[in-house]
């Protein structure tokens, strides 16, 4: 038991030291860039009222979602695979198995982003109705969107969503390694389309998500909260016709009309209330 506890506390040790370089050059160049380039002029990210509450998500996201990781990882491959040796586990995950891992490892990442965003674009939908909204209401409770904001996500939200997809993408076969790829691209990815810049660029918004195509996803329904769903790739929106980019437009306001706790204690516990309180009535 006493390893395992090591080897969790060693991990996420690992974990804060990627993520804490990557944070600085990350706020560095959205500071500089929403200086020249805001969507929406005024208070800066690091004077914002839930700053605490972002920040404590941006670090919490990263730590949570790679213990639940590798921990579904081990449960998959011991009933679905029936691998229970730890050297075993290692083997079979270390370079990917069966035909998807004989693709070379740049292909394998093209893929597992395309087959990702797909996936989480129907997901996305799926979390904007009926019971599942409760969860990702959390996610659009920031009302001063800026890249900080991109971390805020319900711990459900992020085990039936990015976690779950990434899990079965890997048991699939994909080599974990693309990782190293696609992890840092997925991180600016998601801090730049919730960044504070009106960037559009031009012909290539129906090729990869902008910052103003993601804050329509984050104004009220009416504007365009039900709109946008793709994360990376706004052909999804396209084909299925949820794209919504007005010309020579930009989103003003942002956030939901649900009475969401500002602080992070109070938006994990929240959905688990809405739901004792829908039991009630």
């Amino acid at each position: 038991m006493s390893n395992v506890v090591l080897e969790i506390v060693g991990m996420l040790g690992e974990t804060i030291a990627k993520v804490v370089p990557l944070t600085i050059v990350v706020a560095v160049v959205f500071s500089v860039l929403s200086h020249f380039w805001a969507c929406n002029p005024g208070t800066p990210w690091w004077r914002k009222r839930e700053l605490v509450t972002d920040v404590c998500y941006w670090f919490f996201v990263p730590l949570f979602g790679r213990v639940l990781r590798i921990g579904l990882l081990v449960v998959g491959a011991s009933f679905v695979f029936n691998i229970r040796d730890a050297d075993q586990l290692i083997a079979f995950y270390d370079n990917g198995h069966g035909p998807l891992a004989t693709l070379p490892l740049w292909l394998q990442a093209l893929l597992f982003l395309a087959l990702s965003d797909f996936m989480l674009y129907w997901l996305h939908r799926l979390f904007h109705g009926g019971g599942f909204w409760k969860y990702h209401a959390i996610h659009h409770s920031s009302e001063e969107l800026d890249w900080i904001s991109a971390a805020r996500f319900h711990p459900v939200n992020l085990f039936l969503g990015t976690i779950g997809v990434d899990v079965i993408l890997l048991m699939a076969g994909i080599s974990p390694n693309i990782m190293l790829w696609v992890g840092p691209f997925n991180l600016f990815h998601s801090a730049f389309v919730h960044a504070n810049l009106n960037w559009t660029l031009g012909p290539f918004r129906y090729v990869l998500a902008t910052p103003v195509f993601h804050r329509w996803h984050h104004t009220a329904l009416e504007e365009g909260g039900n709109t946008n769903f793709a994360g990376t790739f706004p052909l999804w929106d396209i084909l299925f016709g949820t794209f919504r980019m007005p010309e020579g437009e930009l989103p003003q306001a942002y956030g939901k009309e649900d009475a969401i706790p500002s602080e992070i204690v109070g938006q994990i516990a929240y959905p688990f209330r809405q739901w004792i309180s829908e039991g009630r009535t």
